[in-house]
């Protein structure tokens, strides 16, 4: 392999937050309790200074690196900085959450940043090779940071489904690369894809190779029936781990849905489309009934993002390229509300009681009508309800899936949206309707309440005018009118 200085420019900010995870890891060995900040100042800075040299490329041409196995182009660039920007916020919300418990601990910043590389890898993916290192650095990072509380049985149980789960969904997406590569001969993706298109492949072995590589996307996205580890996950880890492993992974995993079934098996399509739509009402029908039954807002949360997913592989899978923004501005809209819901979870937790039952927020209006109010912010835009950002990412989707001519995908979302609509509106009702259990005052740092208002009001004020966050995403799929 010969590498030359490009090659570096444009895995810049990748070697950067390599960098900067080293040298936090060195400096926080010599730390205290007491002197914890430094970890997370430090680790804040890492994020920014890639977020920088990221959004400093964007004007550059985009370009390929590492003899093909490094891509950076527009999806890349856009998805990086909102994947920095979901970990730089879930930093801050986890902070006070830690400090109260015992938990601050500079492993959570260090996996933080180390699974925040995984994600940069495989979004930049361009090969079979390096969608895999992405994947494991991220994936084994997410392990160890559910684990990290050990005196929590319900987090090493947690801990343990996720990993033996992850690992079998690993083999078998190694399993499907190695079956793709045996029909091709072929690791980039690229070259996988033109392979595929000259006739050059074995049908029936590439045919079982895109069924496994489906089960991959499918287990990290958290599609049914992969979706076993989820509620578990959500509900085990302790908060802050929870809204990391359901923001920014969310992201990466649809780079990967998009650099596997797209730049690599894209001349595949009319195979894994009907896989996909299977995927994706099963998701929507399963996450939405499923999510009615929950007490305890984190499950119902993890039932959710089953549903959403559901709404991203519409997206995915209408095989074009404004399908593919419309299910980028879909997961990026997500990912903004996930980390505002489980914000206010954060927010009600204190020392000795997790705001983890829906009870808890019964009279949010009568102790913080603000609050109250960023709450119903978050679950109306959950709901697709108009004006808030989540309604235009519903809208976007179906509005893709019917210039698709796939008319009954369309209605099946537009009904599990209707049922799923119950659940958040019941929180909703806690919110304003009933008497509060607990009549204190809402005690929180400054700083998390500050940015978790900058949150809420971030997708009232994105669903007001979405234009712009739809024209990125256009834009990064290089269609015109952006």
């Amino acid at each position: 392999m010969i590498l030359d200085a490009s090659d570096f420019l444009t895995a810049l900010p990748e070697l950067f937050l390599l960098g900067m995870a080293c040298l936090v890891l060195l400096i926080d060995l010599f730390l205290t309790e007491h002197s914890r900040a430094v970890t997370y100042l430090l680790s804040q800075v890492a994020l920014v200074g890639a977020a920088v040299l990221t959004l400093g490329m964007m004007e550059s041409q985009a370009g390929m690196a590492f003899n093909g196995m490094f891509i950076r182009d527009g999806m890349s660039d856009l998805l990086k900085a909102f994947a920095y920007l979901s970990v730089f916020v879930v930093f801050l919300y986890a902070r006070p959450y830690l400090r109260d418990r015992g938990l601050l601990k500079g492993e959570f910043y260090l996996l933080g940043l180390f699974a925040t590389l995984g994600m940069m890898v495989l979004i930049s993916a361009a090969s079979l090779l390096t969608v895999y290192l992405g994947l494991e650095l991220l994936s084994l990072s997410l392990y160890a940071m559910v684990a990290m509380n050990r005196q929590s049985p319900m987090a090493s149980e947690a801990a343990m489904k996720y990993f033996v789960l992850g690992a079998m969904a690993s083999g078998m997406l190694l399993y499907g690369m190695s079956m793709i590569y045996g029909a091709t001969g072929e690791l980039e993706l690229a070259a996988i894809n033109a392979a595929i298109g000259a006739g050059q492949a074995e049908g029936l072995i590439l045919t079982f190779g895109l069924v496994f590589l489906v089960v991959g996307v499918a287990f990290k996205l958290g599609a049914v029936p992969f979706h076993m580890w989820i509620p578990d996950v959500y509900h085990g880890a302790p908060t802050p781990m929870t809204v990391f492993i359901a923001t920014a992974p969310k992201l990466a995993a649809f780079a990967m849905a998009i650099r596997l079934m797209v730049d690599g098996l894209g001349e595949l399509h009319a195979e894994w489309q009907g896989m996909f739509a299977i995927l994706a009402v099963l998701s929507m029908g399963v996450g939405n009934l499923l999510a009615i039954a929950q007490s305890n807002i984190k499950r119902m949360l993890a039932y959710s993002a089953i549903a959403h997913v559901g709404f991203i592989l519409l997206g995915v899978l209408t095989a074009t390229e404004s399908g593919y923004a419309a299910a980028m501005f879909y997961t990026i809209a997500y990912s903004l509300m996930t980390l505002a819901g489980f914000g206010m979870v954060i927010l009600l937790s204190r020392a000795g009681l997790e705001a983890e039952r829906l009870e808890d927020f019964k009279g949010l209006n009568e102790r913080s009508p603000w609050f109250a109010g960023i709450m119903l912010i978050v679950m109306f835009s959950m709901a697709g309800v108009p004006p808030f950002l989540g309604f235009w990412a519903k809208v976007g989707v179906i509005q893709e899936v019917v210039a698709a001519g796939m008319v009954e995908l369309a209605v099946a979302a537009v009904v599990f949206s209707i049922i799923g609509a119950f659940y958040y509106l019941r929180v909703v009702k806690f919110l304003y309707f009933d008497k509060p259990e607990d009549t204190g005052p809402l005690v929180a740092d400054a700083d998390l309440r500050a940015v978790l208002s900058v949150n809420g009001l971030a997708i009232l004020g994105l669903g007001l005018f979405p234009g712009a966050l739809m024209s990125a995403c256009i834009a990064a799929f290089g269609l015109p009118g952006a």
